[in-house]
């Protein structure tokens, strides 16, 4: 199983490399002109890999610290999200400084599902106890792990006016909602998130992109909620 999770993140983040090192070595060709819509504006919708640090198995409400015994360990952490977001033009040119250079402010809404197991439900097997049941009782069902991520973050597009355009993140904002809470009964957690990619106009104001990012939280809910994730998104300028 470790092999397993080995590959898929080595997967992933060869991913990521392909889409940032693209992105960079686009930087030196000479840029395909493309026809400007809208003000510089874009909504985008995205999905793909995601992969956590580090499993939250054996824990409280993840698994009832995997009281049913061998196999019952909510220990997955890789998994995909879906999101989407709006990029907002500040300005095309970093504000005099820098030609062909724009400045966005990206928000961003984004739903994480980590792959999850049957195992026992802490929250029905404490009702069953407290409702009379004999003690110690089991509730083996699926407890999904999902973790929710809203952010603000400055992007940096270069080659203003060309169809294919890298990207990057420098540092973002972000705040986290995890499920189920941790043993502290704590679900909410904030960090910073790093990012680059590219996208390229396909037809007028739709465009295609690769998004690569990582998330570095602060562990306020005692878990470790870093993640890396890499997918496709895809955007429409107005």
């Amino acid at each position: 199983m470790m092999q397993v999770r080995g590959v898929v993140r080595s997967i992933g983040v060869w991913c990521a490399g392909v889409a940032i090192a693209g992105g960079l070595a686009a930087s030196g060709v000479s840029p395909v002109s493309a026809e400007e819509f809208g003000n510089g504006n874009q909504v985008f919708f995205k999905g793909g890999f995601m992969n956590l640090n580090r499993d939250r198995g054996s824990q409280i409400f993840s698994d009832t610290n995997g009281v049913l015994g061998a196999g019952s360990v909510n220990g997955g952490n890789t998994g995909w999200y879906a999101g989407a977001g709006l990029d907002l033009m500040l300005s095309k040119d970093v504000w005099g400084a820098l030609e062909k250079t724009s400045v966005l402010g990206e928000i961003g809404l984004q739903f994480n599902r980590i792959n999850s197991h049957r195992v026992n439900n802490a929250a029905g097997s404490i009702a069953t106890c407290t409702l009379g049941g004999t003690c110690p009782t089991v509730d083996p069902q699926e407890v999904q792990l999902t973790m929710m991520t809203i952010n603000v973050a400055p992007k940096i597009k270069f080659m203003e006016g060309s169809m294919f355009r890298p990207w990057i993140i420098p540092i973002g904002l972000d705040f986290h909602v995890i499920s189920p809470p941790s043993n502290k009964t704590q679900y909410l957690d904030m960090g910073v998130q790093f990012g680059a990619g590219f996208e390229v106009q396909v037809w007028k104001a739709l465009k295609l992109g690769v998004d690569a990012r990582y998330h570095l939280t602060a562990r306020m809910t005692n878990t470790v909620n870093d993640y890396f994730q890499v997918g496709p998104y895809v955007g429409i300028s107005f």
